[in-house]
């Protein structure tokens, strides 16, 4: 019986010791792991307070992060609960098992300590690998600070394993900036973490001898299009069980999570859309500019990435002008993904605001108070010409020559 660590009301944790908190009053089965920076505190506090009896389960090192992620699927499908972490490289490297693991409907958490991915190597934070598991069929969420990595934490182990669901959820946190900033985080005690997320329901185990089953079968084109139809339908799904549980979470612990976040968005004209730490310093770039310049600034962020809230969206972009979408990944010959999203969005909404990406933060540039209100007052000189006035597509604080596409000549 592992042993209860006793919490204070508010404890000083960052990022990394939230994620690892929240695992370890999960009390997973096996954690598999291979740590790479900035995740790797992640799996460290984990592996102590394994070593320290607080924990009744296993961790198995591994070689690769490929491995970390195929022995969670082992573990999984055996019929255990599983997580771990990683980053960047590493997230990248696990890419071909993270199919496996929501092709099998394997409910897995795994702690994303976000990372630019190389070349030129960085260790610093953006959201290029968050962006390279879009399409993996996992649920994703996103933390904005450490109290909400905790939070989110023990939130994807109750909704990936609902019954109705079982998939694979990931919980996203800006590297560094999140996973390496101390903050307040308010825990909640073991028992009462424990219990909101309840016992390890097994489905199809495969160390059920009595009931055999397979895993990983090959379909081809007899099957392969109706299981893959099942698994959209259950991701799409999901919302029901994710907006259930954030209630559940909030009579519980007083802190309220919503599929999107709206911030200053009631009488809004213009908004940014943003993920990871920036969205709170959006937040207060659009107050300043609300008291110093009267400008009606709000700040939209998808707390939910995938599946992606199309009508969420849409709701609390209702009533805006003009939208600014930042993205903080290399768009690779493209627009920004979330500028997408968020334009597929308000494509079917009645209101149809200007909306232009921006390209920000890559390699843990920082996005300061200055360039964010610049883009709100770029946003409110759309607005009031009611088109693109600015480029559809710009870099928002590279040094030297400003970098923008898309401009209006370019589409003519």
């Amino acid at each position: 019986m592992a042993e209860k660590l006793e919490l204070q009301e508010v404890e000083v944790w960052d990022g990394n010791m939230a994620f690892a908190q929240a695992m370890r009053q999960a009390q997973i089965d096996v954690v598999a792991a291979y740590p790479i920076t900035p995740s790797t505190p992640t799996v460290h506090g984990y592996a102590k307070f394994l070593a320290d009896g607080y924990i009744d389960g296993e961790f198995v090192t591994v070689e690769s992060e490929h491995a970390a992620m195929s022995g969670c699927v082992g573990a999984a499908a055996a019929g255990g609960r599983v997580a771990t972490a990683t980053s960047s490289q590493g997230f990248a490297l696990m890419i071909e098992v993270l199919y496996q693991a929501s092709g099998m409907r394997l409910p897995i958490v795994l702690g994303v300590v976000n990372r630019a991915l190389a070349s030129p190597l960085n260790v610093n934070g953006d959201h290029s690998d968050m962006y390279l598991g879009r399409d993996a069929g996992w649920i994703m969420v996103d933390a904005f600070n450490a109290q909400e990595a905790y939070d989110l934490m023990l939130m994807a182990f109750k909704i990936g394993e609902d019954l109705s669901v079982r998939l694979p959820v990931m919980v996203n946190q800006d590297g560094f900036i999140t996973s390496h900033t101390a903050q307040n985080v308010r825990p909640l005690q073991d028992d009462v973490a424990y219990n909101f997320i309840g016992d390890y329901k097994e489905v199809n185990p495969m160390l059920d001898f009595s009931k055999p089953v397979t895993y990983g079968a090959q379909t081809e084109e007899d099957w392969h299009f109706e299981f893959k139809a099942k698994q959209h339908k259950a991701l799409m799904d999901s919302p029901k069980v994710i907006e259930r549980v954030f209630k559940e979470f909030e009579e519980l612990s007083g802190r309220s999570y919503k599929m999107v976040e709206s911030h200053l968005m009631d009488d809004a004209e213009v908004a940014i859309v943003a993920l990871g730490s920036t969205v709170e310093s959006a937040v207060q770039a659009a107050k300043d500019l609300r008291e110093s310049e009267g400008i009606k600034a709000g700040v939209v962020a998808p707390r939910v990435f995938r599946p992606f809230p199309l009508t969420g969206v849409q709701e609390a972009l209702k009533d805006v002008k003009a939208v600014a979408t930042l993205d903080r990944s290399a768009p690779g010959g493209t627009l920004g993904a979330l500028f997408n999203e968020v334009t597929a969005a308000m494509y079917q909404s009645s209101n149809k605001p200007v909306v232009n990406n921006y390209i920000y933060g890559l390699g843990g540039r920082d996005m300061t108070q200055a360039d964010l209100k610049e883009i709100f007052k770029e946003a409110k000189a759309n607005a009031d010409a009611g088109k693109l006035v600015t480029p559809l597509q710009q870099f928002s604080g590279l040094r030297g020559p400003k970098l923008s596409f898309f401009n209006a000549g370019d589409m003519k």
